[in-house]
């Protein structure tokens, strides 16, 4: 599209486009943006001699983008943020987070255990303002955040690029997490041997070792994994009418037990503290729903 035709073309198929992309269905873009299903269609077909391209194809899980609906999504998504700002400066208070939507990336351990309060707080600071959280980690969140897949993310860290800011939420620690049938009654400790006796269960993006491998290698120990899993939500299921012990950042040991029945005990060995940090591309700070969204997540860890 340039300054030449501008003028010629219907800025609302940007917002389908959006919508499109960000919902990956004709049908769910169409209650999103409150129009039929075949305005949708028509609009797509609009699109697509608009870009000379298929922009979504159809695939058994709804629509995928094409290589070029990608390379436009974050043109279009600032253009249309750069409005609703616009609009914001006008009116501040008139209903600006209906239908908005802001991506968050984090961890399931942070979903776990922040998720429901953190809804709690943006609905209480922006009404009509909607959060998506998506599954990230401190090795990938970068990318994440400046291909635009992501508004918002919580890590351990990650934000090193030129373009990303970082705030400080905090610092996290770590606990274990056992089936409390498998201890003495009123037993609310491990030993250091009877840690290492457990098999243990690992959460990790990959592999077999961990943080807390490295901390008993450095007394001379060792322990034996007998499975690894990426999703902490699935350490109840795991874990219980098992001898197994889990050691996870404790903000999440806390939820899972309080919710499962798993006991919390304390990690019988001195495991380093990590920092939890909030990223984001330094372009959007301006936007007003995600700073709302930012300092919901600063209230709700803090």
């Amino acid at each position: 599209m340039s300054y030449m035709n501008i003028e010629d073309v219907d800025l609302n198929l940007l917002k389908t486009f959006e919508a499109l992309h960000d919902e990956s269905s004709a049908s769910r873009a169409a209650l999103r943006l409150g129009v039929t299903q075949s305005a949708i269609s028509a609009a797509l077909r609009r699109l697509r001699g608009l870009y000379d391209d298929q922009l979504f194809v159809r695939t058994g899980r709804g629509l995928a983008p094409t290589l070029r609906a990608n390379q436009l999504k974050p043109v279009i998504s600032d253009a249309l943020d750069k409005c609703r700002q616009s609009l914001a400066m006008i009116d501040p208070d008139a209903g600006r987070y209906e239908g908005r939507s802001v991506i968050v990336g984090l961890s399931d351990d942070f979903e776990v255990a922040y998720g429901r309060r953190l809804i709690e707080e943006v609905a209480r600071r922006a009404p009509g303002l909607r959060l998506i959280f998506r599954q990230t980690h401190s090795q990938i969140v970068g990318r994440n955040l400046m291909e635009r897949t992501l508004d918002l993310a919580i890590t351990a860290g990650g934000f090193s690029q030129r373009l990303l800011s970082r705030q400080v939420l905090g610092e996290g620690d770590y606990a274990c997490l056992v089936d409390q049938a498998s201890l003495a009654e009123d037993q609310v400790t491990l030993t250091l041997d009877a840690f290492v006796a457990r098999e243990h269960l690992l959460v990790s993006s990959g592999g077999f070792i961990g943080i807390t491998d490295e901390g008993l290698a450095g007394l001379g120990l060792s322990r034996k994994v007998c499975a690894s899993t990426t999703h902490f939500a699935a350490l109840p299921f795991l874990l219980k009418g098992s001898q197994a012990v889990a050691t996870i950042p404790r903000h999440a040991a806390r939820a899972i037990a309080a919710l499962s029945g798993l006991a919390l005990l304390p990690c019988p060995i001195a495991l380093p503290r990590y920092p939890i940090e909030l990223g984001w591309r330094t372009p959007t700070q301006m936007d007003p729903a995600v700073i709302k969204v930012r300092e919901a997540i600063v209230a709700t860890f803090a």
